[in-house]
């Protein structure tokens, strides 16, 4: 008799029993799976190896140096050197910025992979904690290498690249709310 009632509710519900239905179906979280963990925090993992290989000799300033010299003076060939110093600083400390971006945006996937919703501070402040520690860890990893030195202030690019990223999320995720009401309203005037 109940698994009878049962089918009967799930083929004929009736509108009161939909309506509670649907907002049962709306809290439930979805169970994470083994494969679903993989999928959401095997790319900040796989990211943070990158992060740590960027940060050993192989990528110290003379090796990027000439890789990068070669790259300007194919583009402009009169290059001076002091020119070629100021792009070689920026380009060095853009990848600071970029790379602690992608990881601050992995992270916030990463903890939101369950969720149904877009954004929540938790996600953001703890993605920024978790980029800010690595920074850190990073630059005194690179305490320890040869022909590389730690800087606060590489860390300060790092943790500030996270922010923009986490920053640039919150705008696209509120954002996406937004086009309907700002819709609504201009065909209202």
């Amino acid at each position: 008799m109940e698994n009878e009632r049962r089918l009967r509710l799930i083929i004929f519900p009736s509108a009161f029993e939909t309506k509670a239905m649907i907002e049962t179906v709306g809290r439930v979280r979805q169970r994470s799976t083994p494969g679903d963990l993989l999928k959401y925090w095997a790319p900040p993992i796989v990211w943070m190896s990158v992060i740590f290989f960027f940060s050993t000799d192989a990528f110290s300033g003379d090796n990027t140096g000439s890789l990068l010299r070669k790259v300007v003076s194919f583009i402009y060939p009169d290059v001076t050197r002091e020119l070629f110093d100021s792009i070689h600083f920026y380009v060095r400390k853009g990848g600071h910025f970029t790379e602690y971006a992608v990881l601050a945006w992995l992270l916030f996937r990463a903890f939101r992979s369950w969720a149904g919703t877009r954004w929540r501070w938790g996600w953001a402040l703890t993605s920024l904690l978790v980029a800010f520690l690595y920074a850190s860890l990073d630059e005194y990893h690179q305490t320890f290498t040869r022909h590389r030195t730690g800087s606060i202030y590489d860390s300060l690019i790092d943790t500030i690249g996270a922010a923009t990223a986490l920053v640039l999320l919150w705008f696209l995720s509120h954002r996406a709310t937004e086009p309907q009401r700002q819709g609504d309203e201009w065909k209202k005037r």
